[in-house]
């Protein structure tokens, strides 16, 4: 008898993704809060994103939104609280944002690193998974992909560490229209972290 894998990220009823603290769930550009053992209506992450067609959004502890849209494949945007306001939301920079497909980000809670997937020169298949970390600076370094303890010549996409920091989960394609998630130790983040 198999017993069903449940996601530490969805909802298995709503399917929305949940916030690090549990108390949020996203879904697009919209989201519910908890409310004792069950969700409330959905309400608008605020004007400045409904007419934005979000694919998939994270959330930093500091509130920072990171998120792809399904318009315009290829561009990941962030969002920060600014003085108590919520900012526009703001294109990375190349070095995030380059290569044919680029979707699925996941930001640290402490935002020292974002993890995406990405079609470009130099990966291991199809789409891979790259990571980068935020320099001194501020800015975010150079991507790294995962390598090839991660990647295969299939599409591996989707990462998200669990909230305590311990698994790195994430999809890879095993045939032309399924795909199983697979988990590996968190550690494998501190390996690919420059020494700054």
């Amino acid at each position: 008898m198999s017993s069903k894998w449940v996601s530490p990220f969805l909802d298995a009823n709503l399917g929305g993704f949940i916030s690090p603290d549990g108390n949020i769930m996203h879904d697009g550009n919209q989201y519910r809060e908890r409310i004792d053992d069950d969700w409330s209506e959905l309400k608008s992450l605020g004007s400045v994103f409904d007419k934005i067609s979000i694919m998939s959004l994270t959330v930093s502890k500091n509130g920072t939104y990171v998120f792809d849209e399904r318009d315009k494949v290829g561009t990941l945007r962030y969002s920060r609280i600014v003085d108590g306001e919520r900012e526009a939301p703001r294109p990375f920079s190349k070095e995030i944002n380059t290569g044919k497909w680029t979707a699925h980000p996941f930001i640290a809670l402490d935002e020292s690193y974002i993890i995406w997937d990405s079609e470009r020169r130099g990966g291991f298949g199809g789409v891979d998974l790259y990571i980068s970390f935020r320099e001194k600076d501020g800015s975010w370094g150079a991507a790294i992909n995962l390598g090839d303890k991660i990647n295969t010549s299939g599409a591996d996409s989707g990462a998200k560490v669990t909230p305590d920091g311990k698994y790195l989960f994430f999809n890879r394609q095993v045939s032309a229209k399924d795909y199983n998630v697979y988990w590996v130790d968190a550690q494998i983040i501190e390996t690919l972290r420059p020494n700054i």
